[in-house]
């Protein structure tokens, strides 16, 4: 039932809300309905928004604001709230609902009603007996099915209006199918309507998840055939048996269970979620489907989940009895229960549809670099943040390498990103000037002491959010110990990221934290540092060049810093300096400096 309250307030109204399942409406000054929304109790849920509005969010509390009218629908279940509020965000497209993102048509397979049924692919769904079986979320996979039915059951494709009445006239000519075999010619009679139909339901049965059953079947129809001695139906029916063998090898089968299982995830972002359902008959994944939504206010998880668990009814009809979910939806089904799996086969198929949600959400990632560089940028930094449990987005990161052979030349590198690209013109290499050998921890001290020391005196406000140290804990301490002399670790935060796995090292914390490997987050960790590291090599070997060329000529007694520029300059190595006749470098040096120089080169 409908009801309308005219001549109140909102807060009026909602005050005579019933106890009781529903679905609210609520609508902005110019009667357009801005919010779906469904409760197992109307009363308890709509006050939430108006008792105390401090606790809303920013997002919701501009919802509230924009409330003119409220109304309700009461139901007889949660069950029925789910379903009407999916079917009232459909036909009113609120404003601050849910949106679903993914709004394609997917393909389902058809098996026509007629008395010699065709069995093909569309996305049309006409109510006039026909059985229909999907959604697939993969056409590849769904022509993959029909490929396999077509090798098993030669069917009719033809547009053909066939029947007992057209078959006995005659006037029907078998077409090109027949005569190469992948048609048994039921248009001539070449095969009986009942041999024919029985095909058909065998193809239903395989749509229907019961292809271990098949199997059994036609395993006992062949050794009842070769006891008969029949072998040449015996070698027809093993051929079909290995067929079916051959496809549900390559499908996710979970030999020990039983039965229908549906299973649901969701992964959120601040403004996107995205869910994968599975349908497992008799241990074999037989559905899958990735949706996305586009969140407008601050939801819930558990009221994320209900929405796509209704969505899913929606496109695939009633629910099996037993649902797996990550965690309880906000809704009770009648008939339905829903479980969190602990172990065993169920947490690994939760674990699988997981990892679905999770990939969508990548890719929906990867997509959007291309197509709005900007929003993935943040998308990925706030990834960042919330993986390393930041406060701040971290806008601007420094990351610092150091590098050096056996204690020679050592150097230090620190490479600047804002918003989540390198800004090249901030970067800065740092020779070590008070340390002595090979020793990284004291090193990383010296330049991190050096770089924010110097920026706290030039531009105190552009500290970075966020510096990650190439390294371990080691490393890391030392760096920390600097920021902490220099009294600014509560202005930003400093982590080490170890080569080895890849694991990210924060202060004060005696275990490391392991990013999803794929994760943009890590990636963009790995990015800074694999760049701290490739501008530190190129100074690095830039000043073994150059102490290299130093220790080859500055040796010689009488060369000097322009002599050897000039050198240089003239014969471009000193390999061919040294390979060079006397008269031509006695030209530039002199005769006695030449000869000098040639025979400590030769010597050397």
């Amino acid at each position: 039932m409908f009801y309308l309250c005219i001549g109140m307030t909102v807060r009026e109204k909602i005050a005579l809300f019933p106890h009781s399942p529903g679905v609210y409406r609520y609508y902005d000054s110019e009667g357009t309905v801005i919010y779906v929304g469904k409760a197992k109790d109307l009363h308890k849920r709509v006050a939430q928004y108006f008792v105390d509005q401090s606790r809303l969010t920013p997002k919701t509390a501009v919802l509230v604001s924009k409330i003119a009218d409220a109304q309700f629908t009461v139901v007889e279940s949660e069950s029925d709230a789910l379903l009407l509020e999916n079917n009232l965000i459909k036909q009113y497209k609120p404003k601050y609902n849910i949106l679903l993102k993914d709004s394609k048509t997917y393909p389902w397979i058809c098996v026509t009603n007629e008395e010699f049924p065709k069995v093909f692919l569309t996305r049309r769904v006409v109510k006039n007996g026909s059985r229909y079986f999907g959604p697939y979320s993969s056409v590849k996979h769904a022509y993959h099915l029909l490929e396999f039915f077509e090798e098993l059951y030669p069917l009719r494709n033809c547009k053909q209006k066939i029947t007992s009445e057209s078959i006995l006239r005659g006037k029907t000519r078998p077409c090109l199918n027949f005569h190469i075999g992948k048609c048994k010619g039921c248009c001539v009679g070449k095969i009986s309507q009942k041999e024919y139909n029985d095909n058909i339901e065998e193809i239903v049965r395989l749509l229907k998840g019961d292809g271990r059953e098949m199997i059994q079947h036609y395993r006992g129809l062949m050794e009842e055939a070769a006891g008969e001695l029949n072998f040449e139906a015996a070698a027809i029916y093993k051929d079909k048996m290995q067929a079916l063998e051959k496809h549900y090898s390559k499908s996710i089968i979970m030999s020990t269970m039983s039965g229908s299982i549906d299973v649901f995830t969701i992964v959120t972002d601040d403004n996107d979620a995205y869910g994968n359902f599975m349908r497992l008959r008799n241990g074999a994944v037989i559905q899958s489907l990735n949706l996305g939504f586009k969140l407008r206010i601050e939801e819930e998880p558990a009221d994320i989940l209900a929405m796509f668990i209704g969505e899913i009814e929606s496109k695939f009809g009633s629910l099996s009895r037993e649902v797996l979910v990550p965690f309880l939806p906000e809704m009770e089904i009648e008939g339905v229960e829903f479980k969190i799996p602990v172990r065993g086969d169920k947490l690994a198929l939760l674990e699988l549809s997981a990892r679905n949600s999770k990939e969508m959400r990548a890719n929906a990632l990867r997509q959007s670099e291309h197509s709005d560089p900007d929003a993935f940028n943040r998308k990925v930094l706030e990834e960042l943040r919330d993986a390393i449990g930041m406060s701040v987005l971290p806008e601007h990161i420094e990351c610092f390498d150091n590098s050096n052979i056996q204690g020679t030349n050592p150097v230090a590198s620190c490479v600047v990103f804002r918003g989540g690209q390198p800004s090249k013109k901030d970067y800065r290499h740092f020779n070590i000037k008070t340390v002595v050998g090979a020793n990284d921890y004291a090193s990383m001290k010296e330049v991190v002491n050096r770089r924010y020391s110097r920026m706290l005196d030039e531009a105190p406000d552009d500290l970075p959010q966020l510096i990650v140290i190439d390294g371990g804990k080691g490393q890391l301490a030392f760096a920390y110990e600097a920021l902490l002399e220099l009294g600014i670790t509560d202005r930003l935060t400093v982590v080490g990221l170890a080569k080895r796995l890849e694991e990210v090292i924060r202060v004060h914390d005696p275990f490391p934290l392991f990013l999803d490997r794929n994760s943009q987050a890590l990636k963009l960790m790995q990015r800074v540092r694999d760049e701290a590291h490739r501008f530190g090599i190129t100074h690095h070997r830039n000043r073994r060049s150059k102490a290299q060329i130093e220790s080859a000529l500055r040796n010689i007694k009488g060369v000097g810093e322009k002599t050897e520029q000039r050198l240089l300059l003239h014969f471009g190595s000193v390999a061919r300096i040294a390979a060079a006749p006397l008269e031509d470098v006695a030209a530039l040096v002199g005769p006695e400096l030449a000869a000098r120089i040639l025979n400590d080169l030769k010597d050397s």
